[in-house]
């Protein structure tokens, strides 16, 4: 590997596929069982538009256990993203960090999910190579845990492990 050339993000689809399993169970919300235990979840927040999302990231960066993350204090824009195929994180932006998101305009209500949001600020929080890497998984399972709620990062965690995808330690 060159000096200048990232890691390879081999857990990147499967991370993915991963948060979409669970995004799917929180679209409904409600009582669930699971291997077992039963689970309350609470119902999947959205965003009836991008400029909903910045007010929200303040909240959660405030949010105590979110707020003593090293990276908390370091402000990050939201701005729309042309296209309705992804959202991202620009480390970099023309407004410093930025997180990116397509508007429904342009197809993109999938976008405007908690969980969407949520996995973005984690590339905030925890800059890890690769990408979706260990210390990016323990920064949204942190994120989970205390934002969503224990429930959800417990089921994030079952299907990144059912999917063979190692977490870091938690924070």
């Amino acid at each position: 590997m060159s000096p200048t050339s990232a890691p390879r993000d081999r857990h990147r689809s499967t991370v993915y596929d991963a948060e979409d399993a669970v995004g799917r169970v929180l679209e409904r919300g409600g009582t669930i069982e699971h291997y077992g235990s039963t689970l309350v979840l609470p119902g999947l927040r959205k965003f009836g538009d991008v400029a909903d999302v910045p007010a929200y990231l303040r909240r959660v960066l405030a949010h105590p256990p979110v707020a003593a993350l090293p990276r908390a204090g370091v402000p990050v824009a939201v701005r729309e993203r042309r296209g309705a195929r992804a959202a991202h994180y620009e480390p970099a932006g023309a407004a410093g960090p930025t997180i990116a998101v397509p508007p429904y305009a342009a197809g993109g209500g999938w976008a405007l999910s908690e969980t969407t949001v949520l996995h973005e600020l984690a590339h905030h929080l925890g800059p890890d190579l690769p990408a979706h890497g260990p210390v990016f998984l323990a920064h949204l399972l942190h994120l989970y845990e205390h934002v969503i709620g224990p429930e959800a990062a417990h089921l994030l965690r079952v299907a990144l492990a059912e999917r063979g995808v190692t977490t870091g330690a938690p924070l």
